[in-house]
């Protein structure tokens, strides 16, 4: 299982059937991590952990509060595509496996440039 990073003409493959995919909101400058797996019928989000709340950060009322992290468990549903949008307000996204983490112009090869990044599951060949 691979996951597809693209953005214009730019298309990169991760060879990885699960990743955590970090970022700070450009607002309350708060760390969430959000962990993916790459499943036959797409992208599953499996567990999103946020280090605070505040403005359009509100944790979900069954989020519970471990090691100063909120962490939930969302509805399990695959997805054949996720548009990662860019503010210029906020650092790059970044993507972590295996204990090691990129930020995704890294992996595309391209710097950021404001515009979004769509992932979606590789077609295995």
């Amino acid at each position: 299982m691979s996951v597809c990073f693209a953005t214009g003409a730019t298309i990169k493959t991760l060879q990885a059937a699960a990743f955590t995919l970090v970022w700070t909101h450009s607002v309350q400058k708060t760390d969430w991590h959000e962990d993916w797996r790459v499943t036959p019928d797409g992208l599953v989000l499996t567990e999103a952990r946020v280090k605070g709340s505040g403005a359009g950060i509100d944790p979900p009322a069954e989020a519970r509060l471990v090691d100063g992290w909120w962490r939930w468990r969302p509805p399990q549903v695959a997805r054949q595509e996720v548009i990662l949008g860019h503010s210029g307000e906020a650092g790059d996204w970044i993507v972590c496996t295996a204990g090691y983490c990129r930020t995704l112009p890294d992996i595309l090869g391209v710097p950021s440039n404001g515009g979004a990044i769509a992932m979606k599951p590789c077609a295995e060949r």
